[in-house]
């Protein structure tokens, strides 16, 4: 372990020393027993969170390209129907309607789940993503001697040292990358 002598009068003698608690600190992280994160931001700026967003709107993509080309041929459908309407019996047309209508509120109900199914996997990626950073804010914690991470959103008031976000944020990365599965151990 290096000395290092201060001449006197300096800036290290006028400063009170903490006291020592025998926890090893690292330069650079705050000492705070309270530290703050934003959760959507340490999601959203990670390489997983990233990964995961460009996934979810590229499924999203695809539903909105399906539901336009399905809306396109129950509108042709629906044309064509009104266009025969006028040489049918109004029993056999309004049997055809309402086939037509219970066929468009069933492929909204499908498209609809498929939208919530989607919504799922943006939930279920953020709670992988915790679980799976947990054991970096645990690190970060110890190494800080921080007794609690608090959601920055629901504190009054405190120091931007505190808050650990920017530092999370590299830790994560380096530990899960995009969140890929080999990348952080898993099959």
């Amino acid at each position: 372990m290096a000395c290092f002598a201060a001449a006197p009068g300096s800036a290290q003698e006028a400063a009170p020393q903490a006291p020592n608690t025998g926890a090893e600190f690292q330069l650079g992280l705050p000492q705070s027993g309270i530290l703050t994160i934003q959760p959507d931001r340490l999601f959203s700026e990670s390489a997983f969170g990233q990964r995961a967003e460009r996934e979810i709107e590229a499924e999203g993509a695809v539903l909105t390209a399906e539901n336009r080309r399905i809306e396109a041929e129950l509108r042709a459908e629906e044309l064509e129907l009104t266009g025969r309407r006028s040489g049918m019996e109004p029993e056999a047309f309004r049997a055809l309607a309402d086939a037509f209508d219970q066929k468009v509120q069933e492929t909204r109900r499908r498209q609809d789940q498929k939208l919530r199914e989607i919504n799922l996997m943006g939930e279920e990626a953020r709670r992988e993503f915790i679980a799976a950073s947990l054991p970096v804010l645990q690190q970060i914690m110890r190494e800080t001697g921080a007794g609690a991470i608090l959601d920055h959103a629901s504190v009054f008031l405190s120091a931007d040292a505190a808050d650990i976000t920017s530092l999370a944020i590299t830790r994560i990365d380096e530990v899960l990358g995009d969140g890929t599965a080999d990348e952080y151990g898993e099959p």
